[in-house]
């Protein structure tokens, strides 16, 4: 079985750490996978090396293009890269990525639910749910609201965890006491939130930390918002940005509580890899991550209850086990089993592919 996986970029976001996780434990069982993805800002590879074949697709940034101008092209650059005769299942990760795919059915994991305002990205996003062939979710709760917005039954197939990866993980020392939120700057994380509610903490020996934040949209004016808010509480937080994929594990392990207020998660990847590396967590209070984490996290529905929890957290850290053993329970190869099961089931039968 030759197998595509198309994601939209190079950077380590949620879904592009699916797909090369997924992707490598597809191959383990011997499956022939091939990822393709769009290279930005010059990139040639992945933030990380990856153990199957992997396609990088130039893409050159132009100057004063609006988000919905790249969206289009990003669409365009890749399906004219792409040949999708030459795999027997092809997976788009994205809606972009499922938007470049044409003239064959294919699978697309729909990771979340956003609801946009520029127009290209709401058409983007409405076809890329519409026209594949066959869905998966990565929860059950995200599944039902794709039932009920479009009358689809996806599959659920959650994701996997490199556990082992965090919880080795020697804690960084360097920072001092710190609350750490992976994911960057930009509303759908909750960052605005989260600074409130770390103002409310009054804990001048601890600092807010937060890595990650590569994206595809232009977030400059929440960042703004961002930023003068944090002025006027007075919170001077730590921006690492993108974090080397081999340093992240540290900086989890050293965090003193994990913050996690996301406003819309598929599963909460970034999370389970803290409760993996023994860390505190505090999420939102979503249906999606109730459904995930049960009681192995605290939860908060406002910023008063997220600057309560996160003073426990501080204060009270869970028992480090019951985390540990929820994340490492969430395996790649199962995943990776239970996706070629589908694979089989609902591409096989469409494809004419006999093994």
């Amino acid at each position: 079985m030759r197998v595509a996986l198309l994601t939209y970029s190079t950077k380590p976001r949620g879904g592009v750490v699916h797909t090369l996780a997924l992707a490598e434990a597809l191959a383990a069982l011997g499956v022939s996978v091939t990822v393709w993805t769009l290279g930005r800002d010059g990139d040639g590879g992945f933030f990380r090396p990856v153990g199957v074949p992997v396609r990088v697709v130039p893409f050159v940034p132009l100057d004063g293009e609006s988000v919905g101008e790249r969206i289009l092209r990003s669409i365009a650059v890749l399906r004219e890269a792409f040949d999708p005769s030459d795999y027997d299942v092809v997976h788009a990760q994205d809606c972009i990525s499922a938007n470049a795919v044409r003239g064959v059915p294919y699978v697309r994991t729909v990771h979340h639910l956003d609801q946009f305002t520029t127009p290209e990205l709401a058409a983007c996003h409405e076809r890329a749910i519409m026209e594949p062939f066959a869905h998966v979710c990565v929860s059950a709760a995200v599944a039902a609201e794709v039932r009920a917005g479009w009358g689809l039954s996806p599959t659920v197939i959650p994701n996997g965890v490199d556990a082992a990866r965090f919880a080795a993980a020697r804690p960084a020392t360097h920072l001092g006491r710190y609350v750490l939120a992976v994911g960057g700057i930009e509303p759908r994380k909750g960052s605005i939130e989260l600074l409130e509610a770390f103002a409310e903490l009054r804990r001048p020996d601890v600092e807010l930390v937060i890595a990650g934040g590569e994206t595809l949209f232009d977030y400059r004016e929440y960042r703004a918002r961002w930023e003068a808010r944090a002025a006027a509480l007075g919170v001077e937080p730590l921006v690492l940005g993108p974090v080397p994929h081999e340093e992240l594990p540290s900086l989890v392990a050293g965090a003193a509580a994990f913050a996690f207020p996301s406003t819309k998660e598929g599963f909460g990847l970034a999370a389970m890899e803290a409760l993996a590396a023994g860390v505190s967590v505090v999420t939102s209070d979503l249906p999606v991550l109730r459904e995930v984490f049960g009681s192995a996290v605290r939860f908060a529905g406002s910023v008063d209850a997220l600057a309560g929890a996160l003073a426990e957290a501080l204060d009270h850290p869970h028992d480090p086990a019951p985390g540990r053993a929820l994340a490492q329970s969430y395996t790649w190869t199962t995943a990776a089993r239970a996706h070629l099961d589908f694979y089989r089931a609902k591409v096989a039968s469409v494809s004419g592919l006999v093994e």
